[in-house]
């Protein structure tokens, strides 16, 4: 039951069979100039700390190689001399493991790993151990590189940044490929058609440029949400000047793949009579040379905006709205998933049939507010209020944004939003948003919601439904001398599988092996074996291994 390995050394030392060696390595450490250690050495050999006499006999040596390693001992002996920390200079990280056995609470950090790149081992071992208390020389680390010591800001006011700060990757530069860049962090480049009034937004989603998105689950797979769609199309209208999102409709859900990603075009149409310009979104999975067929999610229309924003959200809360408990309100999971991202929900309030929130984005995600409209993860949780009224047919638990109508966005990048719902007819409801202070940030005429289609639960290609196709091929005409025809065929149903079986693949694999020096073509024929049309069945079980073990000395 004890785990061992066999090492591969030239002696077995530490053992009895080091005794016939011992005369003459005594000898040549004779030989040997001995000094006394400059620092506290716990030998092996003991177990306790050394004295300078003991390492500067040849007879301490001596014993050492034919001795037992007492590794438990000296780690005792260190713990009870206060050592908490152990810094392991070897080629990989064993007597760390083997350290942790012996002493609790103990922090160990080897040097070097065995098949990892060293000068990083090593600069993380330094850091590891200075986390932990222990005095490093930074300025001989540092030195010959033009590093030097800053001052940190004296208070938290004092918006100088000195750590780097994660982002959403970049795109290689937009106007070097011929576009423009489209100033957006879910957005790449965009491009004006040269024969045709529209314009083209393009990108590339994923869940590891974009992380946060995989905080918005349905079903289990990672869904764009319905308010990154409005965001988009937003910013595809002004793209045209047209500031209004007249409707949008969610058509199918985009399932982002837990690798990878997916391409998304966002397509703005020509301006129509009455300057309505239609707006599509479309997206097909990024996997290499093969991209797949593109999908249509939305579509909608944007127009010129005509008027300003005809609300305000300054007196707050409304004298006459009731409190509305939202401390447990995430902690009901049902088909739709909220990571911390879309956890936005502060506060609400009650009153007759509207409900007013207040909703706030993580400071991690704050952070980069400022470069959208209004984030999607902060406008999705500003429709989470739905679920205390707004609507007055049905629940709205499971349910998400489908048909959006008179968008229009009044202010850019807040972070924290005042929310007033109220109805707008008997299954759609009127969103007007605010900032902190009250004024005007977006406004939403009527959003209709649509229970959770089980579509979601997939990811990705909707065309991945493959099956096994047989295709005839023209065979060139070949001599018939350079051609050996193995026919294995079973005995039959009422053979013994198993031990037909055997024989057949004893059969063929003796075949196969003796065929390598061979110029000839082996062409080993079953019966029954394969479904090699849509009406064949496998009658011959037995003869279905050989295909197996045909395939794979092909291979080889």
């Amino acid at each position: 039951g004890v785990k061992t390995r066999r090492l591969t050394v030239s002696h077995a030392f530490h053992s009895p069979l080091m005794d016939p060696m011992l005369d003459e390595f005594r000898s040549v450490l004779h030989g040997v100039e001995f000094a006394a250690p400059a620092i506290p050495v716990v030998s092996n050999l003991t177990g306790g700390v050394a004295s300078a006499e003991e390492l500067c006999s040849p007879e301490y040596w001596v014993r050492h190689v034919r001795e037992a390693v007492r590794f438990a001992d000296g780690m005792d002996a260190l713990r009870s001399e206060g050592v908490t920390r152990f810094v392991e200079l070897g080629p990989d990280g064993v007597l760390s493991a083997m350290g942790a056995d012996c002493v609790e609470d103990a922090v160990f950090v080897p040097v070097l790993r065995k098949d990892r790149n060293e000068p990083e081992t090593a600069v993380t071992a330094v850091a590891q151990a200075y986390v932990h208390g222990v005095s490093v020389d930074w300025a001989a680390y540092f030195a010959g590189t033009g590093a030097r010591r800053v001052d940190l800001p004296t208070y938290a006011f004092q918006y100088q940044r000195y750590w780097p700060m994660q982002e959403p990757e970049a795109a290689a530069d937009a106007r070097g490929l011929g576009l423009d860049a489209a100033d957006h962090p879910l957005l790449g480049a965009a491009v004006a058609l040269a024969n045709a009034d529209e314009a083209v937004l393009t990108s590339r989603l994923s869940l590891r440029t974009h992380p946060w998105l995989a905080q918005h689950r349905v079903l289990g797979a990672a869904v764009l949400p319905g308010t990154v769609f409005v965001e988009l199309a937003v910013r595809a209208g002004d793209q045209v000047g047209c500031g209004r999102l007249v409707e949008l409709t969610i058509e199918a859900p985009l399932v982002l793949p837990e690798s990878g990603g997916v391409q998304v075009q966002v397509v703005v149409g020509a301006a129509d009579e009455a300057g309505l310009r239609s707006v599509d979104f479309f997206s097909r999975p990024d996997a290499g040379e093969y991209h797949g067929p593109w999908t249509r999610h939305a579509s909608g229309a944007v127009a010129a905006e005509t008027d300003g924003p005809a609300f305000s959200l300054a007196s707050w809360p409304p004298a006459d709205a009731v409190p509305v408990d939202v401390d447990l309100f995430y902690e009901e999971s049902g088909v739709v998933e909220h990571g911390p991202a879309f956890q936005g929900l502060r506060a609400a309030w009650r009153a007759g049939d509207e409900v007013f929130a207040e909703v706030a984005l993580p400071e991690d995600v704050a952070e980069h507010a400022g470069r959208y409209g209004v984030h999607p993860a902060l406008l999705d949780g500003a429709l989470h209020a739905l679920r205390f009224g707004g609507l007055r047919e049905g629940s709205v638990r499971g349910q998400l944004p489908f048909a959006w109508s008179g968008v229009s966005l009044h202010a850019a990048g807040a972070s924290r939003l005042r929310v007033r719902l109220s109805p707008a007819g008997p299954a759609a409801v009127k969103v007007e948003v605010a900032d902190a202070t009250g004024a005007a940030v977006l406004s939403v005429d009527s959003l209709a919601l649509r229970p959770v289609d089980g579509r979601m639960a997939v990811s990705g290609d909707m065309d991945s439904l493959y099956r096994l196709a047989w295709s005839a091929v023209d065979v060139p005409a070949v001599d018939e001398a350079d051609v050996v025809v193995v026919d294995l065929v079973s005995a039959g149903e009422d053979a013994d599988v198993p031990g037909v079986a055997l024989g057949l693949a004893s059969r063929a694999l003796e075949l196969v092996q003796g065929w390598a020096d061979e110029d000839r073509v082996l062409v080993v024929v079953t019966r029954g074996a394969v479904a090699a049309g849509p009406d064949d069945e496998v009658a011959d079980v037995a003869a279905s291994v050989v295909w197996g073990l045909v395939r794979s000395a092909q291979s080889e």
